[in-house]
C-alpha cells in the first residue's frame, strides 16, 4: 500500500490509432488538407470549443458540456447516414464537417430529395490571433466541394442554415448556392436524439455548377483523390 501522499503512478492511456484520411488535397498557399474520419472521445477537446463559442450559436450545441458533444458524436459516428470528419491542415485542425443522407434526414420533409443528394454541415476552426489569412476560407471550402462533389461521387450539395443566419446565407449565396425555400424543420424527440424545430434556409449547389468539365463518375475524374486548388483572393466564410 502507497504512503498516504504518495502520488499514485498515472495509467498510461493507449494512443489512439492513426486515422486513414478519406481526402487529402494540397492548397496552394495554405498547405496540405487532410478529411480525417472524426474521433468522438480523441477529438472531443477541440469539438466542444468550437461549438461552445458563440460565433457558433446556429450549431445549437453551445449549452452541452463536452461529454453531451462526445456522446451526440459516438451516436452518429454508429450511423451509416450521417458521419463527421475533421478536417486538418499540415496536422492542426481547421474545420469540423458533417455529411448526411437527405433521405434519412429530417429535410426530406420539406424538399423533394433527387438521387445524388447530400446534405453539408461546415464549421470553421476559430480565427488565430492573427486572424484568418484571404482566400483561406474559399480555398477550404473547395477542398470539402471537391471531396463531397467529386470523391463521393454526388450530383448536389443541400444546405439548411438557420433563417436568422443572415451570414452564412449570404456566404453560400456568393459561393454559387442556389436559393431554395425557407422551411420549417420539424422536432425530433427520440431516445437517443431530440433536435428542436428549425426555421431553415435551404440553398443548393450543383457539381455541375462547380466542376463542369466533371465526366459522370468519379473513375473518370482527374485528380479526384487528390488535388492542388489555388488560393483564391477573397475569404468568404461558409457558416
Amino acid at each position: 500500500m502507497p504512503e498516504p501522499h504518495a502520488p499514485r503512478r498515472p495509467t498510461a492511456t493507449p494512443a489512439a490509432p492513426p486515422r486513414a484520411a478519406v481526402h487529402e488535397q494540397v492548397v496552394d498557399g495554405f498547405g496540405a488538407l487532410r478529411i480525417l474520419p472524426l474521433d468522438p472521445h480523441a477529438d472531443a477537446d477541440t469539438v466542444h470549443a468550437w461549438v461552445s463559442e458563440e460565433r457558433a450559436a446556429f450549431w445549437g450545441m453551445t449549452g452541452l458540456t463536452k461529454e453531451q458533444v462526445t456522446e451526440v458524436y459516438a451516436h452518429m459516428d454508429a450511423l451509416d447516414t450521417h458521419h463527421a470528419f475533421l478536417v486538418v491542415k499540415d496536422g492542426a485542425p481547421a474545420a469540423l464537417l458533417q455529411t448526411y443522407e437527405p433521405a434519412a434526414d429530417r429535410v426530406s420533409e420539406c424538399y423533394p430529395v433527387r438521387p445524388g443528394d447530400i446534405g453539408v454541415h461546415l464549421l470553421l476552426a476559430p480565427a488565430g490571433p492573427d486572424g484568418g489569412r484571404p482566400g483561406w476560407t474559399e480555398a477550404l471550402l473547395r477542398a470539402v466541394l471537391t471531396y463531397v462533389l467529386l470523391v463521393l461521387d454526388r450530383g448536389r450539395i443541400v444546405v439548411d442554415p438557420d433563417v436568422g443566419n443572415e451570414k452564412a446565407i449570404a456566404r453560400f449565396l456568393q459561393q454559387g448556392f442556389a436559393r431554395g425555400p425557407a422551411v420549417v424543420l420539424p422536432e425530433i424527440d427520440l431516445p437517443d436524439v431530440y433536435l428542436p424545430e428549425k426555421h431553415a434556409q435551404l440553398a443548393f449547389l450543383t457539381r455541375e455548377k462547380v466542376f463542369p468539365d466533371a465526366a459522370g463518375t468519379v473513375g473518370a475524374l482527374p485528380g479526384a483523390a487528390s488535388d492542388t486548388v489555388p488560393g483564391a483572393e477573397a475569404a468568404p466564410a461558409a457558416g
